[in-house]
């Protein structure tokens, strides 16, 4: 479940990671910490994330974040690289990983299944398209919740 802030919390990191050269990931409010954590993933389209870019992007984003005073209490600011256990998004991402493992997640079952582990092979308009043991499997794209990359086994 999204916390209600992160909406607010994407709406005004996603130009300022646009005018920095980068891309908003996502953003999650972990208010199980104490202060609670607001960690903001960005990527940049040609090469990895460097620390400073980390640190350009905390820069930008603190004073809009104290500007509009959308945190009732205290928090820590943790902008980072979404490593490699991470969602897919992008077309460019589904290109990237093709032959990575990944997990596909639905919404609903299909074809008896919920989830699919296997090699990514592509994301087209209507599918999203594993190999699983030499089989291709096509799971509907309104069905997939998530696809998240996976450690090689």
């Amino acid at each position: 479940m999204v916390h209600p802030l992160i909406p607010h919390v994407t709406d005004l990191a996603h130009p300022l990671a646009e005018a920095l050269g980068l891309q908003l990931v996502g953003a999650v409010f972990h208010t199980n910490q104490q202060p609670p954590i607001l960690r903001v993933d960005i990527c940049h389209p040609e090469r990895d994330i460097s620390l400073e870019d980390c640190e350009q992007m905390s820069r930008a984003l603190e004073p809009a974040l104290d500007a509009v005073d959308i945190f009732p209490d205290a928090y820590v600011l943790e902008v980072s690289s979404p490593g490699i256990s991470r969602s897919l998004t992008t077309d460019r991402e589904f290109i990237s990983f093709k032959g990575f493992p990944v997990t596909v997640i639905a919404a609903e079952p299909y074809a008896g299944q919920q989830e699919w582990t296997g090699k990514l092979i592509r994301r087209d308009e209507n599918t999203i398209q594993i190999n699983q043991k030499g089989r291709t499997i096509a799971i509907p794209r309104a069905l997939v919740t998530k696809v998240q990359l996976e450690e090689e086994r």
